[in-house]
C-alpha cells in the first residue's frame, strides 16, 4: 500500500482514471454489439441508424484515448462494409 502523499493520491487518481476507461469502454462496446445485432437481423434502416452513433461513439473513444486511431478506422472500414452489402443486398 502507498504510504507518501504522492504515491495516495496518484492511487486516487488511478481508480477515477480507471472507472472512467471503464464506462467509455463499455459504451463503445455496447455501440458496437447493437449495430453488429442489427447487421445479423438484417435491419437495413435500423443499422444505418446506429452505425452513425457508433462511429461517434469510435471517435470519443479516440479522443479520450480509450482506442488507437488505426484500430477505430479499422472498425469504421469493415462496419460501413457490411452495411453496405446489407443495403445492396436488400436493394
Amino acid at each position: 500500500m502507498a504510504n507518501h502523499v504522492s504515491a495516495l493520491k496518484r492511487a486516487r487518481q488511478t481508480e477515477t482514471r480507471t472507472e472512467v476507461n471503464r464506462a467509455n469502454r463499455s459504451r463503445v462496446r455496447t455501440s458496437l454489439r447493437t449495430l453488429r445485432e442489427s447487421l445479423a437481423k438484417g435491419e437495413v434502416k435500423a443499422a444505418s441508424e446506429q452505425y452513425r452513433a457508433t462511429v461517434s461513439a469510435l471517435d470519443k473513444s479516440v479522443q479520450k484515448g480509450v482506442l488507437h486511431a488505426n484500430t477505430v478506422s479499422r472498425y469504421k472500414s469493415r462496419l460501413n462494409a457490411r452495411l453496405k452489402a446489407l443495403a445492396s443486398a436488400k436493394a
